[in-house]
């Protein structure tokens, strides 16, 4: 069986019709070059294109037509908020620098406040004509803060009569809320 499939099997070495002769032309033998050789023909494919099913075409929705405005109308609201965003952005920087000019000059205004009135000339000049006096010594007062808190709390002992012009307190202030 091995002897077989060796004998039937291709070996372009053991052929003797392709045995290198030494001439780079190869001799045709009488078969082949009494033998035609057959035509090709190109294939002439006529070109069919699939028949396809068409829906027709369908009525606009009334409802996509209203969504697509209202995107619309959005579209265009939420481009004028950001246009008024920037204004007012723009406006509060404005104000913003408007306000640290303005606080300067206020610390300016009030320094030349301070300096133009001259305390010591003023009570000068109002103790000299006699409508101003340095306060005596029996005039004064000290308040020592160096005690604790206390407090004392005093009760008025309420009678008959104050227990009825509490209760018509407490009637008018509730009339007076409705």
């Amino acid at each position: 069986m091995a002897e077989a499939a060796r004998r039937t099997s291709y070996d372009p070495y053991r052929n003797l019709n392709y045995q290198y002769d030494g001439s780079a032309v190869r001799i045709a033998q009488e078969e082949e070059s009494l033998r035609p050789r057959p035509q090709v023909r190109p294939r002439n494919r006529e070109l069919a294109r699939p028949k396809v099913a068409v829906r027709p075409a369908g009525k606009v929705s009334l409802f996509a037509v209203t969504g697509f405005a209202a995107v619309a109308v959005l579209a265009v609201l939420i481009l004028m908020s950001y246009i008024q965003l920037s204004a007012i952005s723009s406006q509060v920087v404005s104000l913003n620098m408007e306000m640290t000019q303005l606080q300067s000059e206020e610390a300016t205004l009030r320094a030349r406040y301070e300096l133009a009135y001259d305390l010591s000339a003023i009570e000068k000049a109002v103790t000299s004509d006699g409508s101003m006096s340095r306060p005596q010594m029996g005039q004064m007062v000290y308040v020592d803060l160096t005690e604790p808190d206390s407090v004392v709390l005093y009760h008025e002992q309420q009678s008959a009569g104050g227990f009825l012009e509490s209760l018509e307190e407490v009637v008018g202030s509730v009339l007076s809320y409705f």
